[in-house]
């Protein structure tokens, strides 16, 4: 694994989980078109692009908090983040820069980018309620997933409905929503922020279930294979 790309950054993830991915037309584009706009860039030190990357997620927030026209920037922070995510594991990559205390910068920033997504939903109007079970949620499936390949796990485990994509587009499409219709989502009335934050809940608690049959599975064929006389 490279050490510089951290495992579910969009352009760490995609590479780090290429075999899972390799049936994702959306995950091997994403990852093209990455390193096709990392070529501008590739003088720039990864560790730039991460910080990058955590100052848009910031800005999102603040954005968001502005409300009427601010939001569309928000939006295009948004995006900016998921972009510099990939960046930096791309120009890491490419330029032979890949060094653990990169991954290990890469993997904070992603979990701070995630918890100011979050905070998005939350100045959209979701219950602190709602925003603390999906960032727990988060958080806990990536622990689940560290720690299973601190054991010795081969890969991601499992590629679940809840990656960093997701994570992306979900406060992605509540800032887009608020920004169209500022009355709320349309039948239950409720705001975007809540909206999406129950929508992130449950994409999270699949994803985890997800997760963690993939990594029984994956331990149960190791131990099989342990106890092969062959």
């Amino acid at each position: 694994m490279p050490a510089r790309e951290e495992d579910d950054g969009v352009a760490g993830w995609s590479r780090v989980h290429e075999h899972d991915a390799s049936g994702s037309a959306l995950a091997v584009g994403w990852l093209r078109a990455i390193h096709l706009l990392a070529r501008p860039v590739l003088g720039v030190p990864p560790d730039v692009l991460t910080g990058c990357g955590v100052l848009s997620a910031l800005a999102a927030v603040w954005l968001t908090s502005l409300g009427g026209d601010a939001l569309w920037l928000a939006l295009a922070a948004i995006v900016a983040t998921g972009v510099f995510d990939g960046l930096d594991g791309a120009v890491a990559l490419r330029t032979g820069r890949a060094r653990p205390l990169g991954a290990v910068l890469d993997a904070t920033s992603d979990r701070l980018t995630e918890l100011c997504f979050v905070a998005v939903l939350l100045v959209l109007g979701a219950p602190a309620a709602w925003c603390t079970a999906l960032a727990v949620l988060l958080l806990l499936h990536e622990y689940v997933r560290a720690r299973a390949q601190a054991a010795g796990l081969r890969g991601a485990g499992a590629i679940t409905v809840a990656e960093r994509p997701t994570r992306l587009v979900v406060p992605a499409v509540a800032v887009t929503g608020a920004a169209l219709a500022p009355a709320g989502t349309p039948w239950t009335g409720w705001p975007w922020g809540t909206t999406c934050a129950v929508l992130g809940t449950g994409l999270s608690l699949i994803g985890l279930a997800h997760l963690g049959v993939g990594v029984v599975r994956a331990f149960g064929r190791t131990g099989e294979r342990g106890h092969d006389p062959g």
